[in-house]
C-alpha cells in the first residue's frame, strides 16, 4: 500500500537513540516510504543518522536540541522550516522511564515532566502554524504506564498520562484546522535500552522470559518495526478520518484477559 508519504516533512523528536530504538526505527521507515525525516534530539548520534539518510538520497536534517528548552525547540522548528518551508507531521517520541518516584525530589519530578510531556507541548506549539498551513497531523508516542501504573515512577506515569490527555485535547482543539491528533500506546517493546536494563540484572534472562509470557499475543515483546509501521499509517492520509485515538501496539498486554497467559504462576 502506498502511504502517500513521499516528500512529506515529518519531524520526529527523540529520534537519535541507539540503532534499533523506536525513534531511529521510525526515521528509517519514513525514509523507506520516501518521506523526509527531520530529526530532533539532544544526542549527537543524530548527525550520523542524517548523513546515512543523505547517502540514500534522502535530504534529511538533524537539529541537535535540548527538548526541554523552549528556545532550542523553537530554533529547531525554525531551522527545519527554513530548509523545507513546511511541516506535514509531528511525531513526539521522547520518553525516558527515569524512576522519579515518591522518594524523589521536587526537581527530579519536575525534570521528568519537562522531558516526557512538556517537550511534546513545546514541539507541537512551535510547529503548529506550519501544521495549520499543511493540514498536517500529530502523533504522540505514549506508554502503558499511563493506564496501568508501574510503581516507583511517578514522574513518568504523570507525564505519560498527560500525553494521552494532550492527545485528546489537541484533537478537539485542532479539528477546526483539519489537524488530526492521535497516540500510540506501547507496553513491552524490546529496544536497546530495554536490553541494556536486562543486562544489569543478575537474572536478566529469567526476567525476560517472564515478561514475554505476560504478553498474550505470541508471548513476545513488540518489535520497534511494528510500532514504526503503525506510526507511519497513522500519520499518513490512509488514516485520514482517525483522530483523538489511542492505538495500542502491545500484543494485547493492556486489554486482553489475563487468562490467556499460559503460565498461571505469573
Amino acid at each position: 500500500m502506498d502511504l502517500h508519504l513521499k516528500g512529506k516533512i515529518v519531524v520526529v523528536s527523540g529520534s537519535a537513540g541507539k540503532e534499533g530504538s523506536i525513534g531511529e526505527t521510525i526515521v528509517k521507515r519514513l525514509a523507506d516510504e520516501g518521506a523526509i525525516p527531520a530529526l530532533v534530539d539532544r544526542n549527537r548520534r543524530g548527525f550520523g543518522y542524517a548523513e546515512e539518510l543523505k547517502k540514500r538520497g534522502i535530504d534529511a536534517i538533524f537539529v541537535q536540541t535540548d527538548v526541554t528548552n523552549p528556545e532550542q525547540m523553537e530554533n529547531a522548528v525554525n531551522k527545519i522550516v527554513e530548509k523545507y518551508g513546511r511541516i506535514d507531521a509531528v511525531i513526539n517520541n521522547v520518553g525516558v522511564n527515569d524512576g522519579a518516584g515518591l522518594d524523589s525530589s521536587y526537581e527530579e519530578f519536575m525534570n521528568s515532566l519537562k522531558l516526557n510531556v512538556v517537550s511534546y507541548f513545546l514541539l507541537t506549539k512551535f510547529a503548529l502554524p506550519y501544521l495549520k498551513a499543511s493540514k498536517g497531523n500529530i502523533l504522540n508516542i505514549g506508554s502503558k504506564v499511563a493506564l496501568t501504573g508501574q510503581g516507583g515512577t511517578s514522574g513518568y506515569a504523570a507525564a505519560k498520562g498527560g500525553v494521552l490527555g494532550l492527545t485528546r485535547e489537541w484533537a478537539v482543539d485542532l479539528i477546526q484546522f483539519g489537524i488530526r491528533s492521535n497516540a500510540i500506546i506501547i507496553a513491552e517493546s524490546f529496544t536497546p535500552a530495554y536490553d541494556e536494563w536486562l543486562k544489569t540484572l543478575p537474572d536478566g534472562e529469567a526476567v525476560l522470559q517472564k515478561i514475554n509470557k505476560s504478553i498474550p499475543f505470541e508471548a513476545r515483546m513488540t518489535k520497534a518495526e511494528e510500532i514504526a509501521d503503525t506510526a507511519l499509517f497513522i500519520v499518513s492520509d490512509r488514516s485520514s478520518h482517525t483522530t483523538g485515538q489511542f492505538v495500542c501496539v502491545d500484543g494485547g498486554y493492556i486489554h486482553l484477559d489475563r487468562a490467556l497467559i499460559n503460565d498461571v504462576s505469573l
